[in-house]
């Protein structure tokens, strides 16, 4: 039996969203694609199960920022087209090949001379014709193109620079006319409080022109969007533009030589929305002429209600809608479907969505200020997801029979370098950290026979520093280390122990020692535990505050009822409701933690920092019981940065290896009957045994152990190369450990990880399996003969499952009979492959 390319299975993969108004879309197909760092990712809200993130698209350099479908006309059988562009100045063309999501980049543009920040298609009524293959860009460099797509190319039509200069963060595309014929209307507006109006006669010959400039807003301009007014004939377009200066504007197209009906009253009628107090909006008429052909360009309403820049605005106009609808995202953590009143034409706030209250939180880590980004409609028109701050997408759904729109299950995801991923020790649930300051807890949920979705189902730790690395300890505590010269210890907290249990049936004997939940003070960054209260419990202000201490705070209570949930937490719970409580901190070192490792027994801690001379290069040991003390004196090899510590499968040596070029091992040894009190006594310590200046000819930045003793492990270097090491045997393995296998590969290798068991091969004899990741983002699977450790076979993953930038960790998943991998990249991705063996 051996693993082979084709036996790889996603279980699960997870990347937080960048945050920008035009990167993502719904398409007519019901996939979501979204940037997230370089790549994109695709995912579908209402598929067969919650699984998340379906797939992710590399090719981008740098991050992306703008995405946007290409519509497909009825009966379509055409693959799906995206648009991407990104920080890399390129503008890249996919096909999705329904209905598994798999995608082909089928053009590479590099027109445009600094980063892609938006992106429209063409918008018309009939949706029928080849004008769905006209597109516009808009860069950071003050310029918008126009292109023209015929399914196998995009030809670039028109270069146009708007004056006054300005950088576009906004572009809409539509016809001029409900038939879809005639000319064509741009809007383009961005680092200005103007909106530019550029007139195309022909969509043959298209040329733009400009023709009207739209004033009024008094702030940066996010987004724009068109849409028509009804169903009618001769029926009017209508543009949206929302603005930093925290108001929506409304703008109508009127064909015709008079103005409409509410421009003509002079601003006065009270349908044209609400006004801006003490000010009278512009309203301006514009006279277009396409084709010989009369327009009007008036101001329609002024829609008020946000209290924070509004990032985005986009339109519905389906049958769900029974009229138009507009949806509003905005910095003040709030969602608002707006509509017009049928007697009176005033827009107003039909439903608002998001962070109701005033009260923002501990942090803005946890999500609850920053607001949401961009807003999205399904193409239903009966469901509405958001952006949020922390990369993550929260879902709406309506319900006819409750009249009420639904929170459903999102995603979530880092969005920086996920820098260290830690399976618990019976690998019940996986632990990430981030440059994101965020640690989080993955686990699968058994939904019924044989379906079961990975989700992350608490965020233990938000913190103020970048995270660095992670360990656990046990199956209900970790260790973290970031940008700090601590470490910090947590405790599993009573509801996510209860969570876990009830939706992934991972059991904890020692459920009721564990406090409630955790919360973190306003000026702090270690998490409090605190006690959950009954929903009818009142919490009376104390009278007394100095005598009466025993009155409860509200701020450091939580409701029961927002613990105990049936399925994964949503973004809010997330950010509120799944802390873990502080432990312990561990003192010591001078500088930023930079690796950590715990044994496998739980009872030492070994860490290290960044460092560049001896007395910083130390690694640190510290026991966990029967108190948190640094065993001393500290381990000295490294003369610079130690990069990963790696305790042996029965905890008998400590490996560290370092930016220094060398490894070194550590032998454990029990302290002797005259060191001093009872404590020392029972301390175990370690010394070093063995090391290698020479271990490599640049920088070893992982290790790992083999499953098989006595002394076995690989070390992964800078110099693009993968060492096997073996010591001698028993009584002295530490002695005379020598190089056995070298592996090459094309990058520098940043992680590797052995498989935590050996198996058998199709000969009978022993085979163990070393995964390695390279800076390219590449992943493969090396099979050694367990005796000789000479590579037997070895596959790469296919391209579209590797990662866009270095692969920064790999740990196979322990006690598991699925080959499940877990790999931490710098893209921001965190991805989980199972691997099974086949003949």
């Amino acid at each position: 039996m051996r693993m082979h390319e084709d036996s790889l299975t996603i279980e699960y993969l997870s990347a937080g969203a960048n945050r920008h108004t035009a990167v993502a879309d719904w398409s007519e197909d019901g996939i979501v694609a979204f940037g997230a760092d370089s790549n994109i990712a695709l995912w579908r809200p209402h598929g067969p199960a919650p699984r998340g993130v379906t797939s992710l698209l590399s090719g981008h350099k740098e991050a992306v920022k703008a995405v946007k479908f290409l519509p497909k006309t009825v009966g379509d059988s055409s693959p799906t087209y995206l648009l991407s562009g990104a920080d890399d100045h390129c503008l890249k063309i996919w096909a999705l090949a329904a209905p598994d999501g798999a995608a082909t980049c089928v053009q590479t543009i590099q027109d445009h001379t600094a980063p892609v920040n938006c992106i429209s298609v063409l918008y018309q009524r009939n949706r029928s014709g080849s004008h769905s293959s006209i597109f516009t860009t808009g860069a950071a460099d003050a310029s918008v193109k126009v292109w023209n797509f015929d399914g196998s190319e995009a030809r670039l039509l028109q270069t146009i620079k708007p004056n006054p200069k300005f950088f576009p963060l906004a572009v809409a595309l539509s016809s001029i006319n409900e038939e879809g014929e005639g000319g064509l209307v741009l809007a383009v507006a961005g680092t200005r409080d103007i909106i530019q109006i550029f007139i195309a006669d022909s969509e043959t010959d298209l040329e733009f022109r400009l023709q009207a400039t739209l004033s009024g807003h008094e702030g940066w301009i996010r987004s724009l969007d068109f849409t028509w007014e009804s169903k009618d004939a001769g029926a009017d377009l209508i543009l949206a533009s929302a603005s930093q200066d925290k108001y929506i504007r409304l703008w109508r197209f009127h064909q015709g030589k008079e103005l409409p009906a509410t421009a003509a009253a002079g601003g006065a009628d009270p349908s044209m929305g609400a006004f801006l107090p003490g000010k009278s909006p512009s309203n301006k008429a514009h006279r277009l002429n396409v084709s010989g052909v009369d327009y009007f360009v008036t101001f329609e309403a002024l829609l008020l209600g946000h209290d924070d820049w509004i990032y985005s605005a986009k339109w519905y106009s389906g049958p769900a809608a029974g009229g138009l609808r507009l949806l509003s995202t905005s910095a003040d953590n709030t969602l608002a479907i707006w509509e017009a009143d049928p007697s009176s034409g005033i827009w107003l706030t039909a439903v608002r969505l998001g962070e109701i209250s005033r009260e923002k939180g501990a942090t803005t880590a946890t999500g609850s200020t920053g607001g949401f980004w961009t807003g999205l409609w399904s193409p239903d028109g009966m469901s509405v997801t958001c952006l949020g701050r922390t990369g993550s997408w929260r879902l709406w759904d309506y319900n006819k029979e409750r009249d009420q729109w639904m929170p459903q299950i999102g995603i979530s995801g880092h969005t920086r370098a996920v820098t260290g991923v830690a399976w618990s020790k019976n690998g019940d649930y996986l632990l990430s950290t981030s440059s994101d300051q965020t640690t989080r807890l993955y686990a699968s949920w058994n939904r019924g026979p044989d379906v079961r979705t990975w989700h992350e189902m608490a965020r233990p730790q938000i913190h103020g520093y970048d995270l660095n690395c992670i360990d656990s300890l046990g199956s209900s505590q970790f260790v973290s280390g970031a940008d700090e010269k601590l470490m910090r210890v947590f405790d599993e907290p009573k509801a996510v122990a209860k969570l876990l249990n009830r939706l992934c049936g991972i059991g904890d004997a020692q459920i009721d020692s564990m406090p409630d939940a955790a919360n973190m003070p306003v000026l702090g960054l270690s998490n409090k535990a605190i006690e959950a209260i009954d929903d009818d419990q009142e919490l009376p202000p104390a009278a007394n505050p100095e005598k009466d201490r025993e009155a409860l705070d509200p701020g450091t209570t939580v409701r029961r009822s927002a613990l105990d949930l049936d399925h994964p937490p949503l973004e809010d719970s997330l950010s509120r409701h799944t802390l873990w409580p502080e432990a312990e901190k561990l003192y010591g070192h001078g500088y930023e933690i930079s690796c950590l490792a715990v044994s496998h027994d739980g009872s030492v801690v070994a860490s290290a920092c960044r460092a560049s001379s001896l007395n910083h290069a130390v690694v640190r040991l510290f026991e966990t019981s029967p108190r948190w003390t640094e065993i001393k004196p500290p381990l000295a090899a490294h003369t610079l940065t130690a990069t990963r510590l790696r305790f042996s499968p029965d905890d008998r040596f400590l490996l560290s290896v370092g930016r220094d070029r060398q490894w070194a091992v550590f032998a454990r040894k029990a302290a002797s009957p005259d060191e001093g009190s009872e404590q020392s006594k029972n301390r175990v310590g370690y010394e070093l045994a063995q090391c290698n200046p020479k271990g490599h000819s640049r920088m070893i930045l992982d290790a790992a152990w083999a499953p098989t003793g006595p002394l076995v492990f690989a070390t992964a270097g800078r110099d693009k190369q993968v060492k096997v090491w073996r010591g001698g045997v028993d009584p002295s393995p530490a002695e005379d450990i020598a190089c056995v296998a070298t592996i090459p590969e094309t990058h520098p290798v940043t992680a590797v990880d052995f498989l935590p068991r050996a198996d058998k091969d199709g000969g009978g004899g022993a085979v163990l399996y070393l995964a390695v990741g390279t800076e390219a983002g590449k992943v493969s699977i090396y099979s050694l003969d367990a005796s000789s450790l000479t590579v037997a076979s070895c596959f790469t993953l296919k391209p579209e499952f590797c990662l866009a930038r270095a692969v920064l960790q790999l740990a196979w998943r322990p006690q598991s009979t699925s080959n499940e991998l877990a790999i931490a990249g710098e893209d921001g991705s965190l991805r989980i492959y199972s691997f099974t063996e086949k003949e």
